[in-house]
C-alpha cells in the first residue's frame, strides 16, 4: 500500500505543499506573526522534509536537520494561541487546493495530520521551551493516524 507521503507526491509533492502553505501564512496576519522574528531561509525544505518523515517517506528531517525535541522547542514558550493555530489550520486545507489536493481520503488524512500536529506535539509546551524533554520521537502519521 502507498504511503500518504507517496501518495501526495512525494519528496516534490511535500515541496509544493510545504511552499504554498507557507506563502499562504506569510499573507495571514494572525499566522505571520509566528514569522515576526525571521525565518530560516531553508524553512520550506526543512518544513517538507519534517512532513516527509512524518507521513511516511524518508528520514528526510532527524537525518539532516535536528529531532522532535528540537522543533517542538521552536514551536513552544509562546503560551497559548488558539486563534493562531485555527488560522494556521484553515491555511493548510487552502495550500492543499493550491496544490491540487482536492479529493478525500488523502486531503482528509493531511488535513487531520496537520491539525493532530498543530494542536497537540506543536503545542504541548506553553511556557517554557526549556520545558521539552530530549528524545521525542517524531510522530508518524498514515493512512489511519497516528502510529504507535
Amino acid at each position: 500500500m502507498e504511503t500518504v507521503f507517496e501518495a501526495a507526491g512525494g519528496t516534490e509533492g511535500m515541496l509544493r505543499l510545504a511552499d504554498a502553505w507557507h506563502r499562504r501564512v506569510l499573507a495571514d496576519e494572525v499566522v505571520a506573526h509566528a514569522f515576526h522574528h525571521g525565518f530560516k531561509p531553508d524553512h520550506t525544505e526543512r518544513l517538507a522534509a519534517y512532513w516527509a518523515e512524518a507521513l511516511g517517506g524518508p528520514v528526510a528531517y532527524t537525518g539532516v536537520y535536528g529531532d522532535e525535541s528540537s522543533v517542538v522547542r521552536r514551536h513552544s514558550g509562546n503560551g497559548e494561541h488558539t486563534e493562531m493555530d485555527r488560522r494556521a489550520i484553515a491555511c493548510f486545507d487552502e495550500a492543499l487546493t493550491d496544490v491540487g489536493i482536492t479529493e478525500d481520503p488523502l486531503r482528509q488524512v493531511l488535513h487531520d495530520y496537520f491539525a493532530w500536529a498543530t494542536t497537540t506535539t506543536m503545542n504541548r509546551y506553553h511556557d517554557p521551551a526549556e520545558d521539552v524533554p530530549e528524545g521525542l520521537p517524531l510522530p508518524r502519521w498514515s493512512w489511519t493516524g497516528l502510529q504507535p
